[in-house]
């Protein structure tokens, strides 16, 4: 991340797939290095499966603009099958990052998002996250690959953000499963 500078990170999902709860955990680990935040969802229709969008910004200077995200440093897609359907690409240059949970290939995905010409990184968290945690989250998995391909929170900071806001709800195994698959996706390559 560059010092004096808005990070903007665009989340697409379905709803219940935890785009929220990523773009919340990034924010907290973004306010735990004592940085400025705006973490917000958006929502259509209000309906599991819905597609949704959540919007996260990171600065090292006090935020002043309440608008959503129209020019993102990085686009996150937790379900492929959006590809279709929503321009995830819309204002993605070459030096931007475009994240996406998949099993298909990277030709697979220049099909599907023909107008992107910079670095897509697939990670197939539904495949990872079934493996360690035993249901398709692939929320967790895609935390870690946040991490790793944009550096824009510390890996250290969302283990700690992912533990407060989850142990008391979920436990600790689960929650620990859940930093495993984190870690996996900040190593996947």
């Amino acid at each position: 991340m560059k010092f004096n500078e808005t990070f903007e990170i665009i989340f697409f999902a379905r709803a219940g797939q935890g785009a929220k709860a990523a773009a919340e955990i990034i924010a907290q680990a973004a306010v735990s290095e004592g940085k400025f935040v705006q973490a917000f969802p958006f929502f259509g229709p209000e309906r599991s499966g819905a597609p949704t969008k959540s919007f996260v910004r990171v600065s090292e200077i006090p935020i002043s603009t309440h608008e959503p995200i129209a020019d993102p440093d990085a686009v996150v897609v937790l379900d492929d099958t959006l590809l279709g359907s929503v321009d995830v690409a819309e204002n993605l240059d070459m030096n931007e990052s475009l994240i996406i949970n998949t099993s298909k290939s990277h030709d697979e995905i220049k099909k599907s998002v023909p107008k992107f010409r910079g670095k897509a990184y697939l990670i197939d968290g539904n495949k990872i996250s079934s493996a360690i945690i035993g249901q398709p989250r692939p929320n967790s998995v895609i935390l870690g690959k946040i991490a790793n391909v944009t550096g824009v929170v510390k890996l250290e900071s969302i283990f700690s953000e992912f533990r407060k806001l989850f142990a008391p709800k979920i436990g600790e195994e689960e929650t620990e499963k859940n930093i495993e698959a984190i870690q996996k996706g900040y190593d996947a390559i």
